[in-house]
């Protein structure tokens, strides 16, 4: 597994892992690079199947795998223990290595993730899946941006979503790959264990986020002991890109009263 670290020396700094959604891509997390480089020594990683790890992903693929991938950067690192950061599909990662690993796990940031997949998000990755399947990967990525930001954002940055487009087409993960990834988030369900997860967690969900409804948020804010949950009131699905200002505040902060306690 390839991976990226920058930031802090991993001897004067926690570590932070930063795992994306469906997309996979460690640069999803720019917005974060930043604010997240002053204070700790930051992993960025391209999931198995994607990016920089693109390969054909082993049939029955699971998150449990995914999870699995992240120990062995770990190891790879020389990192003992980290908090990790998923966006919906990385957030589910993020739970299993809490389970799985749970003394590799300091803290727990999840955006926009869920317990189990809920009705609404189904129904989306039923219909984004139909258009994968029936009219091609090109139509499928321009589709992307209508389930990830909110409408007004849309019109506001026309010229940054032609080229994330572009970038997508170019270099997308394979139809096979991505069915092999949406179906181990659909089969993905945390729902009894919730209560098993210790390490210190933030909840991040958006109100206007229409692939991951924010109730899905409040579900696992109250099911993880001593969830902290943040609901922004928009930002959409990829509200760390849509509002990154206002999500590396309530993160800093979380982070601050977790990395350094």
């Amino acid at each position: 597994m390839n991976y990226e670290a920058f930031g802090r020396a991993k001897t004067d700094a926690p570590t932070i892992v930063l795992s994306a959604g469906l997309g996979g891509l460690g640069a999803f997390w720019k917005p974060q690079f930043a604010a997240l480089s002053e204070r700790f020594h930051v992993i960025a990683y391209d999931h198995r199947g994607t990016g920089a790890n693109k390969g054909a992903l082993p049939e029955g693929y699971t998150i449990a795998a995914m999870a699995d991938d992240v120990v062995g950067i770990l190891d790879e690192a020389g990192v003992g223990r980290c908090h990790f950061m998923g966006h919906a599909l990385g957030g589910l990662i993020g739970m299993e290595l809490a389970l799985r690993a749970p003394s590799r796990v300091s803290g727990l940031v999840l955006v926009n993730a869920w317990q189990t997949a809920a009705s609404p998000t189904r129904r989306c990755f039923a219909a984004r899946l139909a258009l994968l399947e029936r009219s091609g990967p090109e139509a499928y990525v321009q589709a992307q941006p209508i389930f990830l930001y909110p409408a007004a954002w849309l019109m506001r940055h026309e010229d940054s979503i032609a080229r994330e487009v572009a970038h997508g087409i170019a270099h997308f993960q394979g139809v096979e790959n991505l069915m092999k990834r949406v179906g181990a988030l659909l089969a993905f369900d945390v729902s009894a264990r919730l209560g098993e997860i210790a390490a210190p967690t933030l909840v991040a969900g958006t109100q206007d986020d229409v692939l991951v409804p924010y109730l899905c948020s409040e579900a696992l804010a109250s099911g993880i002991p001593g969830a902290k949950l943040w609901l922004a009131a928009e930002g959409g699905h990829a509200s760390t890109v849509t509002d990154p200002d206002g999500f590396n505040l309530e993160l800093l902060r979380f982070l601050d009263e977790t990395a350094y306690a």
